[in-house]
C-alpha cells in the first residue's frame, strides 16, 4: 500500500507516460476485474474524439445555448436552473454573498472578513498587526454545499481565498483541504496560490469554452456548465440542423456529441470528467468518507453495479438538462427496474431480489447521507447497499 501511495504521489507531480504506465499496469494487478475498462480523466482526453473539459480548438465553434434554443427550447430553459449552470460566476453576481453581505470567521490571531456591497466583495484578513485586502473576482459552487472564491492581485496571477461559504454554518470557514491553524504569515493565511494548469480544469469543470486554442480565455468563457460543455461545439451541428430546415427535412443532424450512446462505464466516466471516475480517484488517493464526494466512483464500487449496467448509469438517475430531484421516491422507478416486487418471479430483465423493509424511497436507505468533515456537510453515498448500523464506512 505505501508503495501505491509513493507511486499515485510521483504520479500527480510528475505524470510522465512511463510512470503513468507502471503505475497502472501495478493498480490493475489488485482491482476488480469489472474496474478494469474505466479510464482515468486523464486518459480519456488524450484519445480522440471529444471528452469534458476538452479544450476548444477554436472560439468560432461555439455557438452558446441560445444557438440550441430553437430546436431544443424546453431543454435549454430547464438547463438553465440546474446546479451545473449556476456552479459559477463573477463573485459581484453571487446572490450568497449579498444574502450575507457581511461573513466573518476567525482562528487564532488571523481575522477573516467578506464585506459585499452592491458592486464589490471584499475580502479581508488581519492579525491584529496587517491588515490584507483584495476583491473577490471568482465565486465557485451554487452554495447549497459551499461556494469557494478566487481573486488576483497586482501580479493578475489567480489565488485561492482560504475561507469558504458554507451553508450549514451560515457562514465561512476554512476552504476544504486548505486549513492552516499556523502559517507562517499573513499572506499564507489569507491565500493559496494557483497556477495555471490548476486554474484550466477548476474553469475546464465550473464553465464552459475557458480554454481554446491551447489560451485560457477569461473574459470570453461561458460561466456555468451549458450545452456545449457536455456536447461539445455546435457551430457545425447548428448549421447542419439549419440546413436540414431549410430543405424541409427533419432528421436529427449529426456533428454533435450525444453522451446518451455511451456504454455504461463510458457514461460514468463521462460525468467522472468532473465529479471523478474510479482511477481519478485511486491515482489522487482520496480515502475514507471524503471519496463521498465522488459520486461515480462510489458508485462504481457498488455490488449492483457489475460490468456495468445501463439501468445504473448517472444518467439513469440524473437528467442533466434538469434541477436535482431531492425527493427519495423519485428514483424508486430506477430500483425497481432491476429489483421485483415481493411475489413477483425474476425475469432476464428483472433479476434482483426483493426488498423486505419496504417499496419505496428505497435511496433513503440504500444510499445514506455521510458526513464530510471538511464540507461541513451531508453527501448521498452513491456506493449501493445494505447499509449496517455502525459499520464501517466501506471503501
Amino acid at each position: 500500500m505505501k508503495l501505491i501511495l509513493a507511486l499515485s504521489e510521483a504520479f500527480s507531480r510528475w505524470g510522465t507516460l512511463a510512470l503513468r504506465a507502471a503505475l497502472l499496469f501495478f493498480l490493475c494487478c489488485l482491482v476488480p476485474v469489472p474496474l478494469l475498462g474505466q479510464l482515468s480523466t486523464l486518459d480519456h482526453l488524450a484519445e480522440p474524439g471529444f471528452w469534458p473539459t476538452q479544450p476548444g480548438a477554436s472560439r468560432g465553434e461555439y455557438v452558446g445555448s441560445d444557438a440550441c434554443a430553437p430546436c431544443h427550447a424546453a431543454k435549454v430553459a430547464s438547463q438553465k436552473n440546474t446546479p451545473m449552470a449556476q456552479n459559477a460566476m463573477h463573485a459581484k453576481d453571487s446572490e450568497i454573498l449579498h444574502s450575507h453581505p457581511e461573513l466573518r470567521f476567525a482562528v487564532g490571531p488571523y481575522h477573516y472578513e467578506i464585506k459585499t456591497d452592491a458592486k464589490h466583495s471584499v475580502y479581508t484578513v488581519g492579525n491584529g498587526t496587517r491588515t490584507l485586502t483584495a476583491n473577490l473576482l471568482w465565486a465557485f459552487g451554487i452554495g447549497r454545499a459551499g461556494q469557494s472564491y478566487l481573486f488576483k492581485k497586482d501580479d493578475g496571477k489567480f489565488y485561492e481565498a482560504r475561507v469558504t461559504y458554507f451553508d450549514t454554518l451560515k457562514t465561512i470557514g476554512f476552504t476544504p483541504a486548505r486549513a492552516l491553524t499556523s502559517p507562517k504569515d499573513i499572506e499564507e493565511a489569507m491565500l493559496r496560490p494557483v497556477g495555471s494548469a490548476e486554474i484550466a480544469q477548476c474553469f475546464g469543470c465550473h464553465t464552459t469554452a475557458s480554454t481554446v486554442g491551447g489560451h485560457f480565455d477569461e473574459e470570453k468563457l461561458m460561466p456555468g456548465v451549458t450545452c456545449e460543455a457536455c456536447h461539445g461545439v455546435g457551430a457545425k451541428h447548428v448549421a447542419s440542423a439549419q440546413s436540414l430546415l431549410l430543405a424541409g427535412m427533419t432528421d436529427e443532424p449529426g456533428a454533435i456529441f450525444n453522451p446518451a450512446q455511451l456504454n455504461p462505464a463510458d457514461s460514468v466516466d463521462f460525468c467522472g470528467a468532473c465529479h471523478s471516475t474510479w482511477w481519478d480517484v485511486k491515482l489522487s488517493a482520496v480515502k475514507g468518507v471524503s471519496t463521498a464526494r465522488s459520486q461515480p466512483y462510489r458508485l462504481e464500487g457498488s455490488k449492483c453495479w457489475g460490468k456495468g449496467d445501463a439501468r445504473l448509469t448517472c444518467f439513469a438517475c440524473h437528467d442533466p438538462h434538469k434541477p436535482l430531484q431531492t425527493d427519495a421516491s423519485a428514483y424508486d422507478g430506477v430500483c425497481s427496474s432491476c429489483h421485483i416486487r415481493t411475489g413477483e418471479k425474476k425475469t432476464v430483465n428483472h433479476p434482483a431480489e426483493p426488498c423486505p423493509a419496504n417499496t419505496k424511497d428505497c435511496v433513503s436507505c440504500h444510499m445514506e447521507k455521510v458526513y464530510v468533515p471538511e464540507m461541513h456537510y451531508k453527501f448521498t453515498d452513491h456506493r449501493i447497499r445494505i447499509v449496517h448500523p455502525n459499520e464501517a464506512f466501506p471503501e
